[in-house]
Order: structure tokens, then sequence, then C-alpha cells
């Protein structure tokens, strides 16, 4: 028998008192929150993501970026060095409300100056939800360069749903002209469009038909098929197992249906909220838009399915991206023995308003809207054509980004650094003529912004409406920086604010932070103004928001605290 001396005794019945508390805390999910660091470097390097190679922009290298990976109340710190020679950038985290740090959501010209070529820049927050998110540039057009990657931030709680594997899914789609071109044509007069993509893909992998290659280039090896930077994307599944799948989409421009051919998938969440659970064969996803499903392998094992995204909402010009469902043990690169599967009618709106319509929050997680709002602001989606140049419009006004960020001007005050009178708060519904081209009377630039009184419920209605092309009018995909909203509902038409208003869902609302608005129809929102900053609310489709489909919302500015000197350095913020 070993004798210990009696301090050495107490120390150790010490020690094994403070690891069963430990264990009792850790059984109860009482876990501590970690730091989670991350050194990111920001550069040009030629890549073919659909076989064609072409300047993107990439993190350590690769494009998507690297995952993100943290538990509830996890604080991340990305220390961001920009080796873009002749481009600043900002990175904005989709779908983290920035609560207590308003000046790293990343915004360019909103919440922050731009981070210059050459420099270093420190992003540090607080993931206060589970769920599932994105993060991508905000700085000109560069999110459709390459710059973007997933967070998944895991709950500290039981989930209401098992699973056997975790995996993420980004969608995007591709186009080889370069966003200096795209951006240049944009705001050219005349205007020049960005037309279609040339590739969808899934998970940073797609394939271009190199025959249809129309650009002259001395580099023979420009399109190759061989490259491995192109091998379509594959999902290895065991039989049996059921795969948590966070499909997520960054598009540039497209409204996609995804579908695994074969298999169903259970929506579970949606921008990081549960959702009451209901099966699709096509998840209709939007940019900015984030869902994981439930899928599990119960079909044939011998063989692999396609997994296919294909373009609605606008007359497909792009060929569907494609990837393998790929069952083990066969070969990844076995072809599945079928064609892939058709894709929907890309302008039959009802099954796309049907799923919104579908995501209800889920039993045990609802947290139920305020009764009514203290203020309604609708917004007409349309175009306007100011003095030959074509841009997207809310109220007939385009937005425009002043030199120095909304966020400093505000705390500064600053007052002209930006137009201090504030948008229109809606429009003549009752003449306005939503199927009509509209005449552009009114039609304005305005850096002017919403100030909301904080802790208010501002009720949002989107209103879409025709373009200035006859005939046409598109999906929005809009997204709030800052806070999630209640979807109240969707309608066809124009909406009727006595009536509609009535067919409100106040029971069982989703909470999301982006939703879309459907041709010639109205979605309606409310949020609470309580997170003190200055928030954008867009358009997520690159080109539009880039065009002046957008606004500012600001509120709380006396309860936000002392800006860090790193987010100054522009204008009239310069020491």
């Amino acid at each position: 028998m070993v004798l210990l001396s009696e301090g050495i005794s107490i120390r150790v019945t010490l020690l094994l008192c403070s690891l069963a508390i430990l264990a009792l805390l850790n059984g109860s999910g009482v876990v501590e929150a970690r730091i989670r660091r991350y050194h990111w470097e920001v550069k040009y390097e030629y890549r073919s993501p659909d076989c064609v190679k072409k300047l993107v922009i990439t993190i350590n290298g690769q494009t998507p970026g690297p995952t993100i990976k943290a538990q509830q109340n996890d604080t991340i710190i990305v220390e961001l060095k920009n080796s873009l020679v002749t481009e600043n950038v900002a990175i904005h985290w989709h779908g983290i409300r920035q609560i207590g740090t308003p000046w790293f959501d990343g915004t360019e010209g909103i919440t922050q100056c731009p981070i210059l070529p050459g420099t270093n820049f420190t992003y540090r927050f607080v993931v206060d939800r589970p769920g599932t998110y994105l993060y991508h540039a905000h700085y000109g057009m560069q999110r459709s360069a390459g710059l973007y990657g997933a967070i998944n931030v895991a709950d500290r709680e039981p989930e209401p749903f098992t699973y056997d594997v975790d995996r993420n899914i980004i969608l995007n789609d591709w186009y080889h002209k370069s966003t200096y071109e795209q951006s240049a044509g944009l705001s050219a007069i005349p205007f020049q469009w960005v037309q279609e993509p040339e590739s969808l893909l899934i998970h940073g992998k797609g394939r271009f038909n190199c025959s249809k290659l129309t650009t002259t280039t001395l580099d023979s090896g420009v399109c190759n098929t061989t490259n491995p930077d192109c091998t379509p994307f594959g999902l290895i599944v065991v039989p049996g197992k059921t795969y948590r799948l966070r499909v997520s989409s960054l598009t540039s421009l497209s409204a996609l249906s995804f579908q695994i051919e074969g298999h169903n998938m259970t929506v579970v969440e949606a921008d990081g909220h549960y959702v009451e659970p209901f099966v699709v064969q096509n998840l209709f996803i939007y940019s900015g838009e984030t869902y994981s499903v439930l899928v599990k392998a119960d079909q044939d094992p011998t063989r692999n399915y396609w997994i296919t995204s294909n373009v609605v909402s606008r007359q497909p010009k792009t060929p569907a991206g494609l990837g393998v469902f790929n069952y083990y043990p066969n070969h990844p690169r076995r072809r599945p023995p079928t064609i892939p599967p058709a894709a929907p009618v890309w302008n039959n709106t009802i099954p796309r308003i049907a799923q919104s319509q579908a995501i209800k929050a889920r039993q045990g997680h609802i947290h139920t809207p305020p009764p009514l709002p203290d203020r309604v602001i609708v917004f007409l989606n349309t175009q306007n054509n100011i003095s030959g140049e074509f841009r997207w419009s809310v109220n007939h006004v385009t937005f425009r980004l002043p030199h120095t960020p909304y966020l400093i001007a505000l705390k500064e005050n600053l007052t002209n650094a930006f137009d201090q009178t504030p948008p229109p708060n809606g429009y003549d519904s009752k003449s306005y003529d939503i199927y009509d081209v509209p005449d552009n009377k009114t039609a304005t630039f305005s850096d002017g912004i919403y100030r909301l009184n904080f802790n208010s419920t501002v009720d949002i209605i989107l209103q879409n409406a025709n373009t200035l092309t006859k005939n046409n009018s598109e999906t929005h995909p809009w997204h709030l920086h800052g806070h999630d909203f209640w979807v109240l509902g969707y309608g066809e038409g124009k909406f009727d604010m006595y009536n509609d208003s009535k067919k409100y869902n106040l029971a069982n609302p989703i909470m999301k932070n982006t939703v879309p608005v459907h041709p010639y129809g109205w979605t309606a929102l409310r949020f609470k103004a309580d997170n003190p900053g200055a928030w954008a609310f867009h358009c997520h489709i690159e080109s539009h928001f880039y065009m002046g489909m957008g606004v500012v919302f600001a509120e709380g500015i006396d309860k936000v605290g002392k800006l860090p000197s790193s987010i100054m350095g522009c204008v009239e913020t310069r020491p």
C-alpha cells in the first residue's frame, strides 16, 4: 500500500472534486466559450473552377475559402492580410448579427473603410446563435471572383433532429469575365449587361464545354477538362446513413433549384433557425440563403446518383451544375447510369411560392413577433434610367454609397458626409401600375438613410413590379444585416395594406436574414430595431446591389461603443 502525505492527499481530493464538477458541468451542456483564431491571406491566383483558367480571389489558396467551425457564443478572430496588390477588400459575415460589434460587419462604405492593399486587418466577433452562415467579399463585386466560404455554428443544446454526417455545399454561378469588366459595363453609357453566367458551380466545381469558348487566347490550355480544379463535386455516402447537408447559395445572379436524383430532402433549418420539417425533391434557393436538409442514403447502393443545380426565374442559358452522390464503395468518378433529372420549369412561380410559404418555425423553437408594428415602410422594386445611366431602384431612388462610411459619419456626427434627407417611406400605390414599365419621372440618386427608433418594431413590405423591359419582373433576394426578421407572408400582385396585413402569419413565422420577393408579388417582413449600428438591407444579386438596389437603416447610434481606429482612414475619417 502506498501512503500519501496529508498535504498531497488534500490536493488529490481537491483535484478529484474539480474534475467531478467539470464533468457535471459538461454533462449539463455548460461549456465555456472558446476563442477561435484564423490567419487568412487574400490574393489573386489562377484557378479553373469550371475548367476555364482565370484569376480568382483565394483565401490561403482556396476557393471556396476555409470553413469556419465554432460553437454558439464562441469568439471568432480573423487576422486578414490583403495581398490583392491593387484592390481594397472587406469581408461580410453573412447572418452573424454583430451584437456589440457593428464595426466588424464587413460592409465597406457602411460599417468600415476598406482594407487597403498590403495591409492587415483583424475582425473579432461573437457567433451568438447556432446555425449555417456564410462569409463573402463586400467590396465592389469581388464576391463574384471567388471570395466566399461557410460558417458552421454548433448548438450547445441538443438539436431537434439527428444525423450521422455533416457536410457543406455552397452553390454558385460563375462568369469568365473579370469583376472589373462586369462593373465597367454596368457603369457604362450605353449600358452593358453582364449577361448570364457561363457555368454553375457546386461547392466550387463546375464544367464548361470547351468547344463553346468564344474568347481567343494564345494559351492553348485555357480550357482544360482534365484540370483537377474542375473534377465534378462528389459527396461520398455510406448506405443507410443520414446526412445533414448545409446547402447555401452565393450566386451573383441566379436563383437555383437543387436536387439529388432519386432522394428526398427534409428541410430542417433555414438561415440559422429550425424549421418545421417538410420534404422536397427540388430545393429552391436564392442568393444569400442557407438551408439544412436531411438526406438518407437509402437507394440502390450499387450505383451513383446525380446532384444537380439549375437556373430558375430567368430563362436558362447556363448549363446545369452537376455533381455525384457517390455511394461507397463505388468509384467517385463512376458516372450515374441515367441522364441528370429534368429541371423545374424556369418561369413557373407556383412551386417556388409554395416552398416559401411552407417554411414555418419548428414547434418548440417559435419566437413570436410583436403583434403590431410601430412603423411600416414599403419598398417598390423596379428600375431607373437617369440621364442614360441604367440602375435598379427602391421607391424610384437609386442607392449610392458615400465616401465616408455611415457608421463613422453617424457616430462622429459628420452631417455633411451624406444626404440628411431620408428616402421615401413608400410609393403612390393607388395610382402606380406594377405591371407597366415605370415612367421614371421621379427617378433619382441618393445616399440618404432610414433612421429607426431604437427598439421599435418595423414592418417592411417588398413590392415587386415591372422593370424597364416590358412584361418583365425579376426575383430579388433581400438580405438584412445585423438582424433576423420574421417572414409574415407572401402574395401575388399589389400589396393591400388593409386586407393582406390581416392574413399575416403571427403564430409560427420563420425568422430569416434573406428572403425572396417573387415576380409581380410582395413579401412582408417584421423586425425589431434593437441592434445599435448602421445596417445594409439590399438585393443580394451582385449586379443589382452594385446598380443601387439597397438601403441603409440606422438605429441606436448613441448606444454604439467607441469605434476602433482600424475601421477609419478614408476621406473625412483620416487622422
